[in-house]
């Protein structure tokens, strides 16, 4: 069972197969060749595991994210932030946060902020002699952000791995991802004041008004989603199926951008990632059902008890194991994995499974810009079209803010746990 377990997993990803195909091959040689369990516990978790409700929060919010993203709402956003930060030293830099993690709090999907602000902003850095590097370096890491604040597909499904609250974990994300967003902020203005990199037009009233005015239908896609979640209005899956028809109504019918064609393959395009989202939920719930069976979980616990480790020791385990993991693998899928094998000991270790949560989701967001497999990279290269040599040197710094920022929520628990509290 070891071997069908533990070192069959490595041999195939190792040659390249698919996540899920590595999960499902593994969980049958075990259940087929080291196990007396019927096979048809294969097809019982498959279907079962992607029957939750919370899920279903899943391709709406991709939806939304795919509507949003075809027509002028990117831009509409990149005008009101850029109207209201003036010219501070790297406005272009700080408008990149800024619309970055406003984007993601409609669709919650990275590689989608990246591709669509980065489409905006970077040739507009360009222009006005940013660094190539630090350009790409910054929509790469910034959008990373976007698995943090709330709506994030990620938190959803960790919040069915772990059979936690969402809501909870999404207003637990909303202070570490503001963390994060001041600290990229500081350091751009910082670095522009440095490189002599000037600020853009000065703030005005009436332009920012008119550019708040033009944006307002795409500002209030996030307020919507998070004021119903948070005011009790309704939950993630209800909120995520209220952005749909808001983002569908908006585009089609307010802006007028998008006719029912683009709709239509906007659809089609969410068919195609909630399938790869699903399969690797429905493989990944056998193999952690194999490793539960097998005391994998409580073998560890026991190991780890048996160290005697303390508290801080035991989150400084996690986050190398999870840093190490989140290079190789993408969220959804370590997620998946690991959830049902730290839990217990997160739990033995007297972590609050919601500081756990955010803590799981900051470590798998740096691994999507972690190089040299990070997922925003390739993102990155194909819209910027630049030598990865030139986005891996603009990461560098940004990767270390990530760090400190993760140092900072894991060893400060009231970071993530205030705003959980706040609102429950």
């Amino acid at each position: 069972m070891s071997f069908a377990l533990g070192f069959l997993p490595i041999v195939l990803l190792l040659a390249g197969f698919p996540i899920y195909l590595v999960l499902l091959s593994s969980s049958a040689v075990a259940l087929m060749f080291f196990s007396n369990t019927p096979l048809n516990v294969i097809h019982q978790n498959l279907f079962g595991s992607i029957d939750a409700f919370a899920l279903l929060a899943v391709p709406f919010f991709i939806y939304a994210g795919e509507l949003m993203g075809r027509g002028s709402v990117a831009q509409r956003l990149v005008d009101a932030v850029q109207a209201g930060v003036g010219n501070v030293r790297g406005s272009l830099g700080v408008t990149t946060v800024g619309t970055s993690a406003i984007f993601g709090a409609i669709s919650g999907v990275s590689a989608a902020t990246v591709a669509t602000v980065g489409r905006i902003m970077v040739p507009a850095m360009r222009r006005a002699n940013y660094p190539e590097h630090f350009s790409a370096g910054l929509i790469t890491a910034v959008g990373a952000i976007d698995i943090i604040i709330p709506p994030s597909v990620p938190m959803i499904v960790y919040g069915v791995a772990a059979q936690e609250s969402v809501p909870r974990l999404y207003a637990a994300g909303i202070f570490p991802g503001l963390l994060i967003g001041v600290m990229l902020a500081l350091y751009v203005v910082w670095y522009a004041r440095r490189a002599g990199i000037p600020g853009s037009a000065p703030f005005e009233a009436s332009r920012f008004l008119r550019a708040l005015r033009r944006g307002l239908w795409a500002l209030g896609a996030p307020v919507i989603i998070l004021g119903g979640i948070y005011g009790g209005v309704f939950s993630p899956t209800e909120a995520a199926a209220v952005a749909c028809v808001y983002a569908a109504l908006v585009t089609r019918f307010v802006y007028r951008e998008l006719s029912w064609r683009d709709i239509i393959q906007a659809a089609s395009q969410t068919a195609y990632f909630t399938a790869q989202i699903l399969i690797v939920v429905a493989c990944a719930s056998i193999f952690a059902w194999l490793l539960t069976v097998n005391q994998v979980p409580a073998a560890l616990v026991a190991w780890l008890q048996a160290l005697e480790l303390s508290t801080w020791q035991v989150l400084l385990a996690l986050n190398l194991l999870l840093l190490l993991v989140g290079c190789f693998i993408d969220p959804l899928s370590a997620i998946l994995i690991l959830t049902p094998l730290l839990m217990p000991i997160v739990q033995s270790a007297g972590i609050h499974p919601v500081h756990f949560g955010i803590v799981l989701t900051v470590n798998l967001a740096i691994g999507l810009f972690h190089p040299p497999f990070g997922i925003n990279i390739f993102v990155a290269q194909s819209v910027l079209g630049l030598p990865l040599k030139v986005i891996y040197r603009g990461i560098v710094p940004f990767l270390v803010l990530y760090l400190i920022a993760l140092a900072l929520i894991t060893y400060v628990p009231v970071i993530s746990l205030a705003g959980m509290r706040l609102f429950f």
